[in-house]
């Protein structure tokens, strides 16, 4: 196996100093031009890149930032991290993206590396309901953000939207349109964002009248087409259906739009469907999806932006934590249109 080439390689070829050649990469103004173009010619032959983990740990602050999400074949997560990516590259920074699968156990994994690799920061959207990942990786005392969370305390900064207004919109669009019955189709229990969701459902229902078991909620155990396809599956086999169905996130949504599809069940004339999340491929479905929409890119992009404000040099420990908690907003198509 070949040896990489370092730079005293390119200083012995160059027949400069280690420290010339050091001048060249970080300040070429230092240098003459004529050994500038020498080094950069021997660089560019031998192949040289430096290690930038080198030169990371020599300066006391990395240029990585690490984004940990639930899911990244959610188009809402793939917003996100474009969103945060942006912002990044403006400081000068990068973006390590990283998906937990919605496991615990991954994401303790993936905490346990960012923290070997002094990481500058994490922007995190936990998968651990306990809170135990975050408590252990606290420890280290890199800088994060929460991402489409709320933080409960007051150590750490965090970007979301109102999820329980979020909820409330669907629910008042799907009563407002004579809906009496309606399913909760929820994802995994114990997701503040399920549970907010929720809870904003079951205020819309309560103003007008109607008793909770009106929101009968369907766990499970993924936030996918596929676990919505089941959820589908399982409304069909109800004895007493409901007429309207709202969803956690727009792929459950997806998922309950096929099952309804390949019944023979008409959208939304016999089944009306909410997602939430709004992302690209609700408005392209077979019938466009309704949706509450979130900011997605706005998100990860003040989340990198909070992340770059508490890490910045003269921050220090005067940095003020913030919530930034954004505004959902209903987009209404066909999906759920039909009136009772």
């Amino acid at each position: 196996m070949r040896r990489m080439v370092g730079i005293k390689d390119v200083a012995k070829h160059a027949g400069v100093s280690v420290g010339t050649v050091s001048n060249v990469i970080n300040r070429p103004d230092m240098v003459s031009e004529e050994t500038r173009h020498r080094v950069l010619a021997v660089i560019d032959r031998l192949g040289y890149v430096r290690s930038e983990s080198a030169r990371q740990l020599r300066a006391g602050r990395s240029r990585i930032m690490a984004l940990l999400v639930l899911d990244m074949g959610n188009p809402f997560f793939v917003d996100v991290a474009r969103g945060a990516e942006r912002a990044a590259r403006e400081a000068g920074l990068r973006v390590m993206v990283c998906n937990s699968g919605q496991s615990p156990a991954e994401e303790a994994d993936y905490l346990a590396l960012f923290a070997e690799q002094r990481v500058r920061g994490v922007l995190l959207t936990p998968a651990d309901a306990t809170g135990e990942n975050i408590d252990a990786f606290r420890r280290h005392h890199i800088p994060f953000v929460l991402v489409d969370r709320v933080a409960r305390g007051a150590t750490e900064c965090s970007v979301s939207v109102d999820d329980v207004m979020g909820g409330a919109l669907a629910a008042r669009h799907l009563v407002d349109a004579g809906h009496r019955s309606l399913a909760y189709v929820s994802g995994p229990p114990g997701l503040n964002q399920v549970e907010d969701r929720r809870e904003g459902a079951l205020q819309v229902l309560a103003e007008a009248g109607l008793c909770p078991s009106a929101l009968r909620e369907l766990p499970t155990e993924r936030l996918d087409v596929a676990a919505g396809r089941d959820a589908g599956a399982r409304i069909l086999g109800l004895a007493d259906r409901p007429t309207a169905v709202f969803c956690a996130n727009d792929l459950l949504a997806l998922g309950v739009l096929q099952a309804m599809y390949a019944a023979g069940v008409r959208v939304p004339e016999d089944v009306a469907i909410v997602g939430y999340d709004d992302i690209e491929f609700a408005a392209a479905a077979v019938v466009p999806l309704t949706s509450v929409r979130q900011p997605a890119m706005t998100m990860g992009a003040m989340a990198a932006e909070l992340l770059l404000e508490e890490t910045e040099s003269d921050a220090g420990p005067g940095h003020r934590h913030r919530r930034v908690v954004l505004t959902p907003e209903l987009v209404v198509r066909r999906s759920s249109l039909a009136p009772r």
